[in-house]
């Protein structure tokens, strides 16, 4: 059974708009085409909640960028809001910040969001029928986002008694990601079980 198609679908179908034969590049195939489709135009709890993971993952990335601007140098001061408990510099120029792989923890933010952010756009509707391993590995992942998001505001509580608003905002996205995986998670489960 399809998802029905959204009500305004993004773009045209993915069949319509492929590039011509040969060149240089990736070929099209039809599953790739069926994904296509899927994100972009089809609709159903299960999509609707990989786009909410999407949107989340980007929300998380964004924080994680402004983070990743000021750890690398780009930008000299990291806005707050003006509540003495915020101090994202405080923060954000510790040692600790830079220990894991002598590199700003934002920039492996980033990258750790890229891989949820993919995880959520992979496959077509029906993967946790078609490949159950892919909603149980986002789920995993999530999982993952979100107790490394509550590590991270401890330590910043218990460490410098202040807290980065733009890391906070990372981590509640990565929170509120986690009851959104939840549900195909169970389904992939159930078909697992049920070979």
């Amino acid at each position: 059974m399809t998802d029905a198609l959204r009500g305004r679908p993004a773009g045209p179908q993915a069949s319509e708009v492929g590039g011509r034969p040969g060149g240089i590049g990736r070929p099209a195939s039809r599953t790739g085409e069926k994904v296509s489709d899927d994100l972009r135009r089809h609709s159903g709890d299960l999509l609707d909640r990989r786009r909410r993971v999407a949107a989340l993952s980007l929300v998380a990335s964004a924080a994680m960028g402004a983070v990743a601007a000021y750890q690398n140098g780009l930008i000299r001061r990291l806005p707050e809001p003006r509540v003495g408990i915020f101090d994202a510099e405080a923060v954000d120029a510790s040692g600790e910040a830079y220990a894991l792989f002598r590199t700003p923890d934002a920039a492996l933010g980033l990258v750790s969001y890229g891989v949820t952010l993919a995880l959520a756009g992979m496959g077509s509707s029906r993967r946790h029928q078609e490949t159950p391993a892919l909603p149980l590995l986002m789920a995993a992942k999530v999982a993952l986002d979100a107790a490394g998001g509550l590590y991270l505001t401890a330590e910043q509580v218990s460490k410098h008694r202040k807290l980065c608003s733009w890391c906070l905002a990372a981590s509640i996205a990565s929170v509120a990601m986690v009851p959104q995986v939840l549900p195909e998670a169970r389904l992939a489960i159930e078909r697992l079980l049920d070979r």
